[in-house]
């Protein structure tokens, strides 16, 4: 039987404690993860390999980190679908989303998600950008 390469899935955040359940959570799903705490390391790993989807933090080390790294991966790999998962709106106020074509020009990502999102919502979204 043929064994399939698992899809490799990068997570970035600033929080290590959200990112290690994240990437356990994501394991289980079945895919491989590769993860990052700053911007300098997911510019590093998007150097060296193209993941097949990428979940990305917004406010990092700056406030719109996730963007930057955003622009990043479309600019080298147009076809990787991102999701940004942030609590934003929660600490900020501020509703981000990727309905409108606009948003969508600046924002570069194919979805934008509230963190604390349920792990089969997640899957469910990760399975229809990466179309299994």
């Amino acid at each position: 039987m043929l064994k399939l390469d698992k899809k490799k899935i990068l997570l970035v955040d600033d929080d290590p404690d959200y990112l290690f359940q994240l990437s356990i959570a994501i394991q289980d799903m079945g895919f491989d993860v590769i993860t990052a705490t700053t911007q300098k390391e997911a510019e590093d790993i998007i150097g060296k390999l193209k993941p097949d989807l990428a979940i990305l933090d917004l406010m990092m080390e700056n406030q719109d980190t996730g963007f930057t790294i955003c622009h990043i991966i479309k600019n080298k790999y147009k076809d990787v679908p991102i999701i940004i998962a942030s609590a934003v709106t929660a600490e900020t106020g501020l509703l981000f989303d990727v309905e409108s074509e606009e948003n969508r020009e600046w924002i570069k990502a194919d979805m934008f998600l509230d963190k604390g999102i349920r792990m089969d919502q997640l899957h469910k979204e990760i399975n229809k950008l990466l179309k299994l």
